[in-house]
């Protein structure tokens, strides 16, 4: 099973109205294979909920704006808890890096600049490295 696949039977899983939001994903997750092994769904998770603030997501498909604002809340949440129940602060930290620095680089208007981020970022966990890139 694919991450974003693994993701969408999670969040449906979950219930309730994220759940009624649930598409089936059409594409594989690039970001979660950059990632170590076990790390992808996680780093989907994180990035749909990026997806949602900033754009259009892969596996949730909201109507309501202030209902995409709030699930990539929850699915930001829930990538950042799994990585704590890894016990992997490092991995922690380098994604909420990458949080910060994709939102700054909206602000800016330099969505390069935010993918950029993420794949450094998605690179750095999981692989036992520790510390982001410097360009993450």
């Amino acid at each position: 099973m694919s991450a974003l696949a693994a993701l969408a039977a999670t969040v449906r899983s979950s219930g309730g109205l994220l759940a009624d939001t649930v598409t089936d994903p059409i594409q594989e997750g690039s970001l979660g294979a950059l990632a170590g092994p076990g790390y992808g769904e996680l780093v989907e998770a994180i990035y749909e909920g990026y997806l949602q603030h900033y754009g259009d997501g892969r596996v949730l498909r909201p109507q309501d704006p202030d209902l995409a604002l709030l699930a990539g809340d929850r699915l930001y949440a829930l990538g950042l808890a799994r990585l704590a129940e890894l016990g992997d602060l490092d991995a922690v930290e380098v994604l909420a890096g990458v949080i910060s620095r994709a939102a700054q680089a909206h602000a800016e208007g330099d969505p390069e600049a935010a993918q950029a981020a993420w794949e450094a970022g998605a690179r750095a966990v999981g692989h036992g490295g520790g510390r982001a890139p410097a360009e993450a």
